[in-house]
This record gives C-alpha cells, structure tokens and sequence, in this order.
C-alpha cells in the first residue's frame, strides 16, 4: 500500500520536472493551477454526475457482455457441434468498438442504449474468448471421470467446466473491464451528452486543457479501481489459486 502512494506521488513531481524542462509552457498549464482547478471541480456537482454517468453506463453494458460471454464461451467450449458458430465471432472480434458507434447511433439513438451496446462490444470478445478456450481446453481425464461418476449433463457443466475455466474468465473480465472502460470514454467523446468523455471533449472546445487533464486523470484512477476490484473479486472467488 505504501508503495502505491508513493508511486502516485511520483505523479505530479514528473508533470512538473516536464512542465520546466520541456517546451509545453505554452500550452499546458502549471502544477498550482492543475490544482486549482482539481478543487474547482471537486466542489461541484457536475463532475461527480459525470463520472455516475460513466460508470453507470460501464457496469451495465459490462455485466451483460459478462452474462451472455462467459454462457456462450462454456456453452460453444463444451459442445463440439456448436463450435462453428465462433467463426462469426471471430469474424465480428477485430472491429475496434468505436467502428460501431454510427451503427449503435442508428439502431439506439443518442441515449445510453448507444452507449451500452458499444461497452457490450467491447467487454464481450475477451470474456468470450477466455471463457472458450477455458472450457475447451478440459483435459479428458476430467471428463472421464465425470463419466465414471455418471455426472449429469448440467452438473457436468458447472461443477466441472464453470469451476476449471474460472480462472480464464477472470482473465477475460480483466481484460474486459479495461475495453468496456475504454470504449465507453470513447462512446461519450463522439455522441455523448454526459459522462467524462462528454466533460473532456467540452472542455477541449473551450480550450480548458486544466479540465482536460483532469478528466484524463480521473478515466486512469477509476479504471485502475475497476480492475482492481475485478482482481479483488477473483481471489475471493478462486481461492485455491495462488
């Protein structure tokens, strides 16, 4: 714990030894107005709506993508018949989810629909590809003794396959959350009304770089708690791993 303190710190002693050795003076702003504005923002409300916007919309569209990625991972890994249908995942996985916001517009709107969809977007690839090849990578031995214990198809399922993928589904969810974070400040910067990306791309028309800056910090510190607390949920989870 001392040791990340410590390595926050370090922070703002690197943007001030940037500010005076290199040639931003011009366009960026000094470390006391940095913080000016920090406690300006931080006194009103509008930052902290931002940022329940934001999250709001990442722990929705994430916990949907975790639902039908991490059921359609063990369900394609265990069924070889079904297997086929991840050619059409991985035909759909490498477009970038900001690709999807005009398509996200049309079929939702300007709303949080869009939103949602796009974190859905992002967060469902590496769920589904972990939770997969998780589930498809069972060594037989498993499974023949299932079979010797003539363990039901569902029991089979999820005493056996659920609990050996979990480990590559946290690794997806990890993964995940740092997509669905990313691809919703992106949503927000290009269709949004509110949210961070919304408060950074406002703030880039008035030429506010302080709250610029601000509103990128901020994206760092809460994704670093999101991942966290996925981290925190995982070896609560899966205690038997080291």
């Amino acid at each position: 714990m001392v040791r990340k303190i410590i390595a926050f710190g370090f922070i703002p002693l690197i943007y001030q030894v940037s500010y005076l050795l290199l040639p931003v003076k011009q366009f960026l702003p000094s470390l006391s107005e940095l913080r000016n504005s920090l406690i300006e923002n931080l006194s009103s409300y509008a930052l902290y709506t931002h940022i329940l916007f934001s999250v709001q919309r990442v722990v929705i569209g994430f916990l949907l993508a975790s639902i039908i990625g991490i059921m359609m991972g063990i369900i394609l890994g265990y069924s070889e018949k079904l297997r086929w249908m991840r050619l059409y995942v991985e035909l759909l996985r490498p477009i970038p989810p900001i690709a999807w916001i005009p398509i996200s517009i049309l079929m939702f709107g300007l709303g949080n629909g869009a939103a949602y969809f796009i974190v859905f977007i992002g967060a469902f690839f590496p769920i589904f590809t972990n939770t997969y090849f998780g589930a498809s990578s069972l060594p037989t031995i498993y499974r023949n003794v299932a079979m010797s214990f003539e363990l039901g198809r569902m029991a089979y399922i999820g005493k056996i396959i659920f609990l050996y993928s979990l480990p590559y589904i946290f690794t997806g969810l990890k993964i995940g959350i740092g997509m669905a974070w990313m691809s919703v400040i992106a949503a927000e910067l290009v269709s949004g009304q509110s949210g961070l990306g919304y408060f950074i791309q406002l703030n880039r028309l008035l030429l506010r770089i302080d709250n610029v800056l601000i509103g990128m910090g901020l994206i760092g510190f809460i994704g670093y708690i999101l991942n966290k607390f996925i981290e925190y949920s995982e070896k609560r989870i899966i205690r038997w791993r080291k």
